[in-house]
């Protein structure tokens, strides 16, 4: 197939019509398209976006497990760099845990998502898939009927129209399907009031771990992504604009909240994509909304303070897979019903230890006595973190469970 083959058509229709193609997306459509389910992929984006969109980049182990068990870990397997270390750095000195052989003995593969998504597509295509790029989902309407349709528009702006079976929204949460939702989807937010400068560098890991580095003067993160590439954190000021900041600066900043004067300095290179982000999270109950269905982004946005977004997403896609087939092939709709009790069980786990994870890498920076208090919370967690064996045990087996 060519991208002018896959980018072309505003009309057609489908067993199941799935709406983006990242990970879930992705993921749904090899799996329906393995057990012979007629689908079709409607990505608003031009491929070439969809295959350099740099997104997180750790998967758990189950995330493994479900791409071996589909024939989907190719890439992975071969590229991917299996991790299970994190340093904690804090004005007073430092430690790690080897989250690897704690817990479960589970650990995370360091795999840049635009990677696992271009292997997807890949082997999606390759299957004979059908995908069209730059056809924007714009509204799914008769959801609570059996043949749903998506209203899209095309790249010239040609209006056209998809009927399906169902409808699986896996596209982010302020895509088409949420647009549809009825009125008695709930939807449950939370905003932490905290925000990231998210960096992306030409530089080498500065160390061989996750780094949480927990300063005054706020938060920052290191993370390995390639040999070449490291993904950096910095707390910062709510509103700030992503290129507020010079490259010395952030440096500079990174260096001193780090701790680079006393555990060595960073490797430094050239800062080629940044963004703000304001960690927040969300969820919608339930899943499923007549032959609409939600899975990734659209189901679930857990702030990005522990890496459960992608992760979810391939569960979740999974799952929906599952419940698909057994209705369209089989003629059992029970595994459908059951989905959205099933997800959300692995949703809100995934919600809780990210908000427990906020709580631990951010304090409020404020002189006043309530400040004192979180501060001082926020340090016996650390400290009961660094010398309780059954607390460590417990962060491993939530920081790489899903």
């Amino acid at each position: 197939m060519t991208d002018r083959q896959t980018s072309t058509a505003p009309h057609g229709s489908a067993d199941v019509v799935i709406l983006g193609a990242g990970p879930a997306g992705l993921t749904l459509g090899n799996l329906l398209l393995a057990a012979g389910i007629d689908c079709v992929v409607l990505e608003r984006a031009d491929r070439a976006h969809v295959q350099t969109r740099a997104r997180a980049g750790f998967l758990a182990a189950n995330t493994v497990r479900v791409l071996d068990r589909h024939g989907l870990a190719e890439g992975l397997h071969r590229r991917g760099i299996p991790h299970g270390t994190c340093e904690f750095r804090t004005e007073v000195g430092r430690f790690r845990l080897d989250y690897g052989t704690l817990g479960r003995g589970e650990q995370h593969t360091v795999y840049p998502q635009q990677d696992l998504v271009t292997d997807l597509l890949t082997h999606y295509l390759a299957a004979g898939g059908r995908i069209h790029f730059e056809t924007e989902a714009l509204t799914v309407d008769d959801a609570a009927g059996a043949r749903p349709t998506v209203t899209v528009r095309a790249a010239d702006g040609r209006p056209g129209r998809w009927q399906a079976r169902y409808v699986a929204g896996c596209d982010g949460r302020h895509g088409a399907a949420r647009r549809s939702l009825p009125s008695t989807a709930r939807r449950h937010h939370r905003d932490h009031g905290v925000s990231w400068l998210g960096l992306l560098a030409e530089a080498p890991p500065s160390l061989d771990a996750v780094g949480y580095a927990l300063h005054g003067r706020g938060f920052a993160g290191h993370m390995a992504r390639t040999a070449e590439v490291t993904r950096y954190y910095l707390q910062c000021e709510r509103g700030a604009a992503p290129d507020a900041w010079s490259q010395e600066r952030i440096w500079e900043e990174l260096g001193l909240r780090m701790g680079a004067a006393d555990h060595g300095p960073l490797r430094q290179g050239r800062i080629f994509q940044r963004s703000v982000i304001d960690l927040q999270s969300d969820v919608i109950e339930p899943l499923r909304h007549g032959s609409l269905l939600l899975a990734g982004d659209a189901a679930s946005l857990p702030a990005p303070a522990a890496a459960k977004g992608a992760n979810l997403a391939v569960l979740e896609a999974e799952l929906l897979a599952e419940a698909l087939i057994d209705d369209l092939s089989h003629g059992d709709p029970a595994t459908l019903d059951r989905y959205s009790r099933r997800c959300l069980a692995h949703i809100w786990r995934a919600q809780e230890f990210s908000h427990w994870m906020i709580q631990l890498l951010h304090a409020p920076l404020g002189s006043d006595e309530e400040s004192h208090f979180h501060a001082s919370l926020r340090r016996s967690r650390i400290e009961s973190l660094r010398t309780s064996r059954t607390h460590q045990d417990w962060f491993a087996e939530n920081y790489v469970g899903i």
